[in-house]
C-alpha cells in the first residue's frame, strides 16, 4: 500500500527505533539459515538479508530522516561488545546510526565488565534486554517476567552509574512490573518500545492496553515509542493505527512520545514512506511544536545523537572502548 496522505510534518526526523545487520557475516542466531522464531508478524524470512545503511537510505527517501537510533538486533548474547564495534564501524563509515541501544544481558555475572564497556563507546545511550514473562494476559499470575528478579535489577541499577537508560519491549499486560521498576529506579529513563505491543485489538483488548498505557504513563521517566504497530497478513493503514497513536499522543504528551520506523522490521507490514506520511497524517492537525515533538525532538533529548560525517574506512580495532 503506498502512502494515505503527504500532508503534515515536513521537518527534520530523528527515527528513534532501526535496526542494521549483515547475517552472511556476523552472528544472528534468529537470521540464520533455517532459523524460525516465534514472531508476531509471522513468517520473517524476508529479513534474513543485509540491511546497511544505503538500503535504509533508499527506503527513507522523501523524507527528511537527519539522524537514526540503532536497537541491538539480537547478535550472539556470547560477544554484546561485537555488535557495538560492527555499529559504530558502520556509523564511522556511513554516518548512521547517531546513537546506539547496545544490547546487555542484566542478569549475566558481567554485566558490571559488560556495561562499562558498553558506556565507553562514544554513542552509546542505552541497553536492552528483552525481560521474557507472560505471553498473553491469560497467563498472568503463572510467572513474571525479568523485571521482578532481584538479580536483574541488580544490573539495572549498574545503569545509572554510567548514565544509560533502558529500552523496554514487553506487551502491555506485563507493564505493571515496568511501573515497579520505573518508581523503583526513577532517575533512570524507561523507554517502551513498540507502543507496548497493542496487537489485540478487540474492545478488550484495547481497552486493557489503554489503562496499562495510563499505569505506566504516571512514571515521571517513562517514555513510549509510536512504532511496531503492523499486525500479520493486514496492510499498514492510517484507518487501523490513528486511535493508538491518538491515544498515546493524549496519555504521554508529545514531549513523552516519539515515532519510529522498527526497518527494516515493519518492512514486513509496509513502506518507510506509507508509515511515516501516515503517522504525518494522523498528527497533521496538532500545533507545529508538537509534531516537531514527536518527530525529532523528543528522542534528540534522550538519544543526544552526534551528527556524524561519512569517514574513511576504520579498522574494527580502532573502534574499541
Amino acid at each position: 500500500m503506498e502512502a494515505e496522505s503527504t500532508a503534515g510534518w515536513r521537518g527534520p526526523i530523528l527515527d528513534a527505533h532501526q535496526h542494521f545487520w549483515d547475517p552472511f557475516a556476523n552472528p544472528h542466531p534468529w537470521l540464520a539459515p533455517g532459523a524460525a522464531i516465534p514472531f508476531r508478524y509471522g513468517d520473517y524470512a524476508a529479513l534474513k538479508r543485509r540491511y546497511l545503511p544505503e538500503d535504509y537510505r533508499r527506503d527513507t527517501a522523501g523524507h527528511d530522516v537527519r539522524e537514526s537510533v540503532y536497537i541491538e538486533a539480537e547478535w550472539s548474547p556470547e560477544d554484546p561488545l561485537g555488535e557495538t564495534r560492527y555499529v559504530a564501524g558502520l556509523a564511522a563509515r556511513h554516518g548512521l546510526p547517531n546513537a546506539i541501544v547496545a544490547q546487555a544481558w542484566l542478569d549475566h555475572p558481567d554485566v558490571a565488565e559488560v556495561l562499562a564497556h558498553q558506556a565507553a563507546f562514544p554513542l552509546v545511550r542505552a541497553v536492552r534486554h528483552k525481560p521474557g514473562g507472560p505471553a498473553s494476559p491469560a497467563e498472568l499470575g503463572t510467572g513474571r517476567t525479568l523485571m521482578s528478579s532481584g538479580n536483574w535489577r541488580r544490573g539495572y541499577e549498574l545503569l545509572a552509574r554510567h548514565g544509560l537508560h533502558f529500552e523496554l519491549q514487553t506487551p502491555w499486560w506485563n507493564l505493571p512490573e515496568a511501573v515497579d521498576l520505573a518508581r523503583t529506579f526513577p532517575t533512570i529513563p524507561l523507554v517502551l518500545n513498540h507502543a507496548g505491543l497493542p496487537a489485540d485489538r478487540s474492545e478488550a483488548g484495547l481497552r486493557g492496553w489503554r489503562a496499562a498505557m495510563v499505569a505506566f504513563a504516571e512514571c515521571p521517566n517513562a517514555r513510549v515509542k509510536i512504532s511496531g504497530l503492523g499486525r500479520p497478513g493486514r496492510p499498514w493503514t492510517v484507518e487501523d493505527n490513528r486511535w493508538i497513536v491518538r491515544e498515546i499522543i493524549a496519555i504521554f504528551g508529545p514531549g513523552r512520545a516519539m515515532f519510529a520506523s522498527n526497518f527494516p522490521v515493519d518492512g514486513l507490514c509496509a513502506s518507510f514512506d506509507t508509515i511515516y506520511s501516515g503517522f504525518k497524517a494522523m498528527v497533521a492537525d496538532l500545533p507545529e511544536p508538537a509534531q516537531a515533538m514527536l518527530f525529532h525532538d523528543t528522542a534528540r533529548q534522550i538519544y543526544r545523537p552526534q551528527r556524524l560525517a561519512p569517514g574513511p574506512m576504520v579498522e574494527e580495532g580502532d573502534l574499541a572502548p
